[in-house]
């Protein structure tokens, strides 16, 4: 109710702003001529002829009246022209690519909420500026340093003087870092999909607790290199949303619990059902994640190792937090560093 009376209030507020001044223009006018007709006559400036005259005095009151108006209505339009100049000026150097800039006009109200929604506008502006910059230097540093260093290795490959040993290494490494562009490649596809889709398509109601099972499966050959211990407590739960979509999360969050999980390590995957919601928890024995780091986990390309040394290029969580909120889910992490990381996944059931 205070929502709509309020912008009831904005509504009225510019159009009563102007009335008052249209008026008390009108006034001042009034005032200000009937004074100097009335010193005039005091003075004996008006002669009595004239002032009887049904003519002449009229057109003089009317002649006064104009110029008297116009000065102040000029005085005065100066303040609203002042504040619409300001706006321009913002506009422009906002145009131009100056996302520093700031309104701060305060009346009436209406430029008061001007200035607030165009201030909002410059700084979201000024953040998507920020992540694109961050978003192409990623990206060319992921993208230029496998082909750096295919181009290395293919280059001494070149010499007659290899033994077949080293011939086999340098040709696993270019086998290696082609894999890893390609992956790239993939990702940013894959990301550019998920970004670009606003409504969930080809939804299903599906077996969500077989499919983290089947996921797991198809993870089993990472899991025995590493000798992990599994815990997994998942139930035969349905839910309706894309199931190849979700597929990619729980194999995305199983891989990255993997892949920072020392040998011999433990990995929980946790299911409960919380009212109209699957919550599903997977917990890794890892090196954490620095508590700086946990509000930037889910940027594209962010890594938390700024040496790029481990697998990956930071694209997986973000697809992934794309893809639970197409599912009008959530996703949170929780890490207590050099011990263990938490994804909490919480997804609607009747969707």
């Amino acid at each position: 109710m205070s929502k709509i009376s309020n912008k009831l209030s904005n509504r009225i507020s510019l159009p009563i702003y102007f009335s008052l001044i249209i008026f008390f223009i009108f006034l001042i006018t009034v005032v200000i001529t009937g004074l100097l007709f009335f010193l005039a006559q005091v003075f004996g400036l008006l002669n009595e002829e004239l002032a009887q005259d049904g003519f002449v005095l009229p057109i003089m009151v009317l002649i006064a009246c104009t110029i008297i108006g116009t000065t102040i209505s000029a005085i005065t339009s100066r303040k609203m022209v002042k504040s619409i100049r300001i706006f321009i000026e913002a506009t422009e150097r906002l145009a131009s690519g100056d996302f520093s800039m700031r309104l701060q006009l305060k009346s009436p109200p209406e430029f008061e909420i001007l200035s607030e929604n165009f201030n909002r506008m410059a700084e979201e502006l000024g953040g998507i500026e920020i992540l694109r910059t961050d978003f192409v230097n990623n990206f060319s540093h992921e993208f230029k340093t496998p082909i750096v260093s295919i181009k290395g290795f293919a280059e001494v490959l070149k010499n007659d003087d290899l033994t077949k040993e080293e011939r086999n290494e340098y040709l696993d490494i270019v086998i290696e870092e082609s894999t890893r562009l390609a992956s790239l490649a993939s990702n940013v596809l894959e990301l550019t999909q998920v970004e670009t889709q606003k409504i969930l398509t080809n939804k299903m109601r599906f077996n969500v607790g077989e499919q983290i099972r089947q996921s797991v499966l198809l993870l089993a050959a990472k899991f025995e290199k590493k000798h992990l211990k599994l815990n997994v407590n998942i139930q035969d739960y349905e839910l309706s949303g894309n199931k190849e979509l979700l597929n990619q999360v729980w194999l995305n969050l199983l891989d990255n619990a993997i892949k920072f999980t020392p040998e011999h390590g433990e990995i929980e995957v946790n299911m409960k059902k919380n009212e109209d919601n699957l919550v599903i928890l997977v917990r890794d024995c890892g090196s954490g994640i620095h508590p700086e780091a946990l509000p930037k986990i889910f940027d594209k390309f962010y890594q938390q190792d700024t040496s790029h040394s481990t697998a990956g290029n930071g694209l997986g969580l973000a697809i992934v937090k794309k893809i639970i909120h197409l599912h009008n889910g959530t996703i949170s992490c929780e890490s207590i560093p050099l011990q263990e990381t938490t994804f909490t996944v919480t997804i609607p059931i009747g969707m």
